[in-house]
């Protein structure tokens, strides 16, 4: 299922092939995210044409709408939107998180109202099996408690406590069809012995991969690495290692060094849409890849790219940098046309893949 390539000399960075029933991903690597289905903006071809191995779908919202009874007519995720490379869906359990003033947490699972027609749902971590069963993914994620930040120690230890004990209600329910993988998910928020507390029993229990949660939630930077490094330290080098929900390209860089393998993040589509586009620098500086600000943003509805015929991105040869000008995307964006979105999301994500097949070549050469 994992197989290691290469351990850096030089830091924590991994080289790997992770194998699922959609074919081979390369790590590190990033997953697109996919909430309903569907990466906002762009076409499955168009994910492929950028380099796209994997992507993330959200179990919440694709149980909501289109739901289950719609989802086993079509098959599968897979089938259902026409993508046939790998998907991992997680379990609801940060969505769940974000509704906290709706959502009730007891041993059995989680209690909220459907935010598209108000029927109340009890999401427990069975429920949370099922729903991933029947979407078909490639991997699936435990139903886990998510804490916030600032969190008090003793909210974040009954977190740790419950996430153990759903965990194993997780893998009882999982089916042993050899096609789907299930990651299990270590929390216990910026506190060094429940993470390590997190981390003993959920590898105990024993998954296929292991996700970091509960960070990119509010916590100051230094402690995220903190609580990264400690954490993958203890974890079986020969299981994949994915942190949940971070980064900005820099932090990505960081947790590769710490030993991280698997990445999601809305930014990247979610920042082209309001038009912060990620470039490369041009004639930096340090010789070494990622030494220092190797990117920057770029902020296209600004007045000074108005008369800007620059590509997008000089460096970057996706569709948008090839095809249009820094001045005419920002006409695109005054104007509100749909186009702009598109086009913003398609160099943001051929940065980021673009961003990941830079780490695997500078592990590849022993420089990072």
């Amino acid at each position: 299922m994992f197989r290691l390539i290469k351990k850096s000399a030089i830091s924590r960075a991994r080289l790997g092939k992770l194998t699922t029933a959609h074919g081979v991903v390369r790590t590190p690597f990033f997953m697109p995210i996919a909430t309903r289905g569907a990466v906002k903006c762009l076409s499955p071809e168009e994910l492929t044409g950028l380099g796209a191995q994997i992507i993330l779908a959200n179990t919440y919202h694709l149980f909501l709408r289109p739901g289950l009874e719609i989802m086993g007519k079509a098959g599968s995720l897979h089938e259902f939107m026409g993508w046939s490379k790998s998907i991992l869906t997680d379990s609801g359990g940060y969505q769940v998180f974000s509704l906290a003033r709706t959502r009730k947490i007891n041993e059995q699972g989680v209690e909220f109202r459907s935010e598209i027609d108000g029927r109340k749902i009890m999401l427990t971590p069975e429920l949370a099996m099922e729903i991933q069963q029947s979407l078909g993914s490639d991997i699936m994620m435990i139903l886990d408690e998510c804490t916030g930040h600032p969190t008090d120690y003793r909210k974040a230890a009954l977190a740790v406590d419950r996430t153990s004990r759903w965990a194993e209600r997780c893998k009882k329910r999982h089916l042993k069809n050899g096609e789907q993988l299930l990651f299990g998910i270590i929390q216990g928020s910026v506190f060094p012995d429940l993470r390590l507390k997190s981390a003993m029993e959920i590898t105990a229990i024993g998954f296929d991969g292991y996700a970091i949660g509960g960070l990119a939630v509010g916590e100051p930077i230094k402690k995220a690495y903190r609580m990264i490094e400690l954490v993958a330290g203890k974890l079986d080098q020969n299981k994949p290692r994915y942190l949940m929900g971070m980064g900005k390209p820099e932090q990505i860089v960081q947790a590769v060094k710490l030993g991280i393998d698997m990445f999601d993040c809305v930014i990247p589509t979610r920042n082209a849409r309001h038009g912060l586009l990620y470039v490369n620098k041009k004639n930096r500086k340090s010789k070494a890849e990622f030494d220092g600000a190797f990117y920057q943003e770029l902020h296209i509805t600004n007045a000074r790219y108005r008369n800007d015929f620059r590509p997008l991105d000089e460096t970057c040869s996706c569709f948008a940098c090839r095809n249009f000008s820094r001045a005419y995307l920002r006409h695109l964006f005054a104007n509100n046309e749909p186009l702009s979105q598109r086009l913003a999301s398609i160099h943001n994500l051929a940065f980021y893949l673009g961003l990941m097949e830079k780490i695997r070549g500078t592990i590849k050469s022993g420089k990072l």
